[in-house]
């Protein structure tokens, strides 16, 4: 997985320290000093600070004491819960912090080989499709000789801390990461993608089926090592981080830690029950202030619980931050959650595995028309299509298909004043079915809210078929790099659209070029009569324009299909009919049912056509009575460019 890690900024961890050794001295990152800039863009507002190396700090520095868990994570002086509040989720999966803190062992302060100290490090974040190895020192900005910002229970563990430094010189300064969100640092510290959820739009507080089903898919992503977060949203400035009265804190981000069927009773008794309650555990990276409402730390709901299963899920009566809620509680209280999924691409794992496909690409403005490739949103017909598109398949009859749009960072900019996600992004999904872009919109299957964030995603069940997504900023003229992840159950063969017509080669000449492009729509079928028992059949259809097909899935036991199949062609003899076909699936032989012939002139604007079937030429008459419904939606004549 690391085979291509990337040295940040030119950086290698392992040259520096050996220079560091030979030269007996310290490190001292030139590209992160110890000054002021790389603290704040907006100028100093804690007083005087001193940078501060652990082992000035106390006597005997460690990278982590006893383990390393949620709790050694405390916020400091900066609005960066929703770091720290991912931290703490990674800090419950040894498999991930060991991505994030490679070869920490050799990392460790040595007392017995303090010749081996260098005062460097290095730890690793997936940035744009890619891991990053971050090089840093270890001076950290204390005042009063306290640490400024994260630091751990212990005064002698520093993890947090160093993790902090290394996420901030990324990022440009500390003071790049007041706010923020904790989807990009769960997926920065995982490679993963970030799904957020709104759960009052989905209104799981009152609908109890949905909530188990949502229950059931934290479930899952918790059980498969994928991180979680969860915040209280805040409608106002004065909101934000209002306590309420049951301890939860609005605009703040808390990292889920657990999620568990907790069994209720006692001795055997529980074992033969098979009531169990839905729980999950937070945590505030604060490090105190926490729910008091049921199944907090003391309440009297614990005695439904054996010891044993105390014990197992780990209370205890402190305030240190984390707590347990059932629950109905937390999504009556919480209104957004975040499941960052760990996507398994390998053949080896007994789980789901996914394909995927990565692409890279730009909204850059141009004044061509032509060239231009930042279009803008739906509402700007006139570029909205100038946008960059991908085309991919669904191979299966259905498929569940993940999409995340990932535009590159914009905040690591203190120079010029905290960078921002200028591009309100969205995703485009619609139903194509040849691989050139002409000016015609299909049908939108999908699409997501645009919203002024880093990724954007979305999961949809797609029907076979090719699709075209189209990621677009919400005003055209808008600039910048975008990573498209696509991930399918079989491959999809994911492509970018390039052409804006049919190639002209060498043969054009002789073969001729197409003069039209017409889509036809073929909407459904009505009385068909079928092949079984009941009189139904397993009809598809096929429409074929100069050699080209498309072809439908096949409709399981209707007389009535709803095709609803578009098919867009390039035509050289725009005289030719367009061939409508209705073919029954059989194991052996497919049973031809009928066909109807579609001549379209460039010049009629009869939109709807109803043809009645019958059989004709020399196939056999299939005793086919029925009609179908044909829509012309655009017949284009092509100009030359």
């Amino acid at each position: 997985m690391f085979s291509s890690v990337k040295a940040f900024e030119g950086q290698h961890y392992s040259n520096l320290k050996r220079q560091c050794l030979q030269s007996e001295r310290l490190f001292e990152d030139p590209l992160f000093p110890a000054v002021d800039d790389s603290l704040f863009y907006l100028g100093n507002r804690i007083g005087r600070v001193h940078w501060k190396r652990p082992g000035e700090l106390c006597d005997d520095p460690r990278l982590f004491v006893d383990g390393i868990s949620a709790h050694d994570l405390h916020q400091g002086q900066l609005g960066n819960c929703w770091f720290v509040a991912a931290c703490s989720s990674l800090a419950s999966r040894e498999s991930l912090w060991q991505k994030v803190i490679p070869d920490w062992k050799e990392q460790e302060w040595d007392p017995e080989k303090a010749d081996s100290y260098a005062g460097i490090f290095h730890f690793r974040f997936w940035r744009f499709g890619e891991w990053m190895d971050v090089v840093i020192d270890d001076r950290l900005p204390t005042v009063d000789n306290q640490l400024v910002y994260c630091h751990s229970n212990d005064s002698n563990e520093f993890w947090s801390a160093l993790v902090e430094k290394a996420y901030a010189k990324v990022y440009g300064c500390y003071e790049a990461l007041d706010g923020g969100n904790t989807a990009d640092a769960l997926v920065d510290f995982t490679g993963g993608v970030s799904e957020p959820m709104d759960l009052l739009e989905g209104q799981f507080a009152q609908d109890e089926v949905a909530r188990n089903q949502l229950f059931e898919r934290v479930l899952k992503v918790h059980n498969r090592d994928g991180l979680i977060s969860c915040s209280i949203r805040a409608t106002t400035v004065e909101d934000m981080e209002a306590r309420l009265d049951c301890g939860l804190v609005k605009g703040h981000a808390y990292a889920v830690t657990d999620v568990r069927k907790v069994r209720l009773g006692h001795g055997l008794l529980a074992y033969f029950k098979s009531e169990k309650l839905h729980m999950i555990r937070m945590r505030n990276p604060w490090g105190e202030k926490e729910w008091s409402g049921p199944w907090s730390d003391s309440s009297e709901e614990w005695k439904k619980v054996s010891k044993s299963e105390r014990e197992k899920l780990g209370v205890t009566v402190q305030d240190d931050g984390e707590f347990w809620m059932n629950f109905e509680d937390f999504c009556h209280y919480f209104t957004d959650l975040i499941l960052c999924r760990l996507i398994n691409t390998s053949y080896l794992s007994i789980h789901k595995t996914w394909e995927e496909e990565v692409m890279r690409g730009s909204w850059i403005h141009r004044d061509n028309p032509l060239r231009n490739c930042a279009g803008g949103c739906i509402n700007h017909k006139a570029t909205f299509l100038q946008n960059p598109q991908y085309v991919f398949d669904v191979r299966k009859v259905e498929d569940e298909v993940l999409i995340c749009l990932q535009q590159k960072e914009r905040r690591a900019t203190p120079k010029e004043g905290k960078g921002e996600n200028l591009h309100n992004t969205n995703l485009h999904i619609c139903l194509r079915t040849k691989t050139y872009i002409y000016g015609i919109l299909s049908q939108k299957v999908a699409g997501s809210i645009y919203i002024n964030s880093r990724c954007v995603f979305l999961r949809k069940e797609l029907k076979e078929g090719r699709y075209v997504i189209i990621p677009t900023t919400f005003d055209p003229g808008q600039q910048g790099e975008f990573l498209l992840r696509v991930f399918t159950d079989v491959p999809s063969d994911c492509k970018e659209l390039t052409l804006d017509e049919p190639p002209q080669t060498c043969w054009t000449g002789m073969c001729g070029y197409p003069q039209l492009v017409t889509q036809v729509h073929v909407l459904s079928a009505e009385g068909l009569q079928g092949q079984d028992a009941n009189g139904a059949s397993d009809p598809y259809v096929i429409i074929t324009c100069e050699g080209e097909k498309v072809r439908s899935p096949v409709h399981k036991d209707t007389r009535c299909p709803n095709f609803d199949i578009k098919g867009i062609f390039y035509r050289k003899k725009p005289k030719e009919g367009i061939h409508i076909e209705i073919y029954n699936k059989n194991v052996i032989v497919d049973t031809f049912l009928g066909q109807v012939t579609l001549f379209s002139d460039p010049n009629d604007r009869q939109e709807q056509h109803t043809v009645y079937l019958k059989d004709k030429g020399s196939r056999q008459d299939n005793n086919l009575s029925g009609t179908l419904t044909v829509r012309v939606i655009t017949c284009t004549t092509l100009t030359n460019i």
